[in-house]
Parts: structure tokens; C-alpha cells; sequence
């Protein structure tokens, strides 16, 4: 049986103006999992990614990464082995080139030249934009942007994959080549999105979150062709099930 990835353990988190955004979280993840995270908005989500990558620290409760515990001490050790993609590109593209958007992190925990160089030459292969190495993160158009932020996170050669709203501001062409590009990978996958159709596309599982709580956690097609349990967590049906809906009556 795979290993367990992640572990939360009666996660709770309380803003400093006393809002609670998470309340009593539990859930893990086996290695190669693919999740999707999915909630209206306020329900939780990027709340509880951010504590994923220890950005946010539990008010209680406790997160396991590959059996370490998150904390201040363990930060450095859990984000070897966290890719995290945020919703804006730009949060992560900030130098002069590509290339040395990409090669940060490895450069940060001091590899050497050349295994720098093939992590950033293996990423930017992987996401198809190693022709784009050179060029000014600016220049570049809303889908290669994406695909430069998910190099960046995964030249670090991670176990888990955390993205935040990854279809955002795509166009449906770089949003179907995101969704084919998600699948080829074998790293554990959450994904926090508001486009449930991608969810279907891409995840196997999926957990529902309302009011900073766990209200479904199960298969994806479970899940979301349950109008009943879409309605009451003030979520839609995914567009193409609704298609499938109305071609039914």
C-alpha cells in the first residue's frame, strides 16, 4: 500500500481578528493521490493550503509531511518536498530570465552548478517551454506564465504537487494542455480550484469544505453528481455533467 504523504489532525485556524477560517480538519493522502480541493468562496480553501506549505501555522491541531510534523524548526525540510503553485504566477516569477525563476529554489539549497542545470533544463521540459529559458518572465503570455510557476515548483524535485486556482485567467487551449500536463505527473496532486470540471478531469478524489469545515470527502464522480450535496455546500454541478443533464430530460 502507498505512503501516507500528508496527514492533518484536528486542524483549526483562527485569523488574528478571532475569525476562524478552519475548524477540526482531518484528512491524509497516499503517495500519488490526485485531490481536489473545492468549496465556495471563504470555505477554506487557500487558507488551508497556505498551512500546507507552513505560510500559516495551526492555531491546533497538527500536519504531517512524509512523517514530519510542520512546524518553524521542520520548515526547510517540508518544502523540499512541496511544489506550490499560487494562483498568480507573478508571486512567483520575479527575476530577469526563466531560467533563474527555475533554478532558485535548487540553487537556494546550495546544489551545484550542474545538478541546478539539469533540474531547470528537466522542469522546463516537463511543462514544454524549454525554449522559453531565456526570456524575461514579463514577456511571456498568462499560459506560459502558468507553466513557468509550475516549473519553478517542481524543479525541486517534489513528492506533492499544491496548486491554488492553477486554470485561473486561462485561455481553454492552455487550460486543456494544463489538465493533459497534470496528468502525466506521478506526484501527489492537491488542488484547490474553483473549476470543477477540471477537477473531474484530473482527480480521482475530492474534498468539500464549507464554513472551514470537511462536508464530503470522496470520489470525484460521487461527489459532484451529487446535485443535492453541490447545492448545499452553494457549489454548481461541473458544466459538462449539467450538459449531460439537460440532453437527458
Amino acid at each position: 500500500m502507498n505512503k501516507i504523504n500528508i496527514k492533518v489532525e484536528n486542524l483549526y485556524y483562527k485569523y488574528t481578528d478571532n475569525y476562524e477560517a478552519l475548524k477540526g480538519i482531518n484528512f491524509f493522502l497516499r503517495e500519488g493521490e490526485s485531490v481536489g480541493i473545492v468549496g465556495s468562496n471563504g470555505a477554506g480553501k487557500s487558507t488551508l493550503l497556505l498551512q500546507l506549505i507552513g505560510i500559516l501555522l495551526p492555531t491546533k491541531g497538527n500536519i504531517f509531511i512524509n512523517d514530519n510534523i510542520i512546524n518553524k524548526k521542520n520548515l526547510h525540510i517540508i518544502r523540499k518536498d512541496i511544489g506550490f503553485v499560487f494562483q498568480n504566477p507573478e508571486d512567483q516569477l520575479f527575476t530577469t530570465s526563466v531560467y533563474d525563476d527555475v533554478a532558485f529554489g535548487p540553487r537556494n539549497y546550495k546544489l551545484d552548478k550542474d545538478e541546478v542545470d539539469h533540474r531547470v533544463i528537466n522542469s522546463l521540459k516537463k511543462v514544454g517551454i524549454e525554449d522559453l529559458k531565456d526570456k524575461a518572465p514579463y514577456r511571456l503570455s498568462g499560459g506560459q506564465k502558468n507553466l513557468a510557476a509550475i516549473a519553478t515548483a517542481i524543479s525541486m524535485n517534489p513528492s506533492i504537487l499544491i496548486m491554488d486556482e492553477p486554470t485561473s485567467a486561462l485561455d481553454p487551449r492552455a487550460r486543456r494542455r494544463l489538465i493533459n500536463l497534470l496528468n502525466e505527473f506521478n506526484y501527489t496532486k492537491i488542488i484547490a480550484t474553483h473549476d470543477l470540471d477540471m477537477v473531474l478531469d484530473t482527480c480521482e478524489r475530492t474534498i468539500i469544505l464549507k464554513n472551514g469545515k470537511i462536508v464530503a470527502d470522496g470520489l470525484t464522480k460521487d461527489i459532484l453528481m451529487d446535485e443535492k450535496l453541490m447545492d448545499l455546500c452553494e457549489l454548481e454541478l461541473p458544466l459538462s455533467i449539467q450538459g449531460i443533464k439537460k440532453y437527458s430530460l
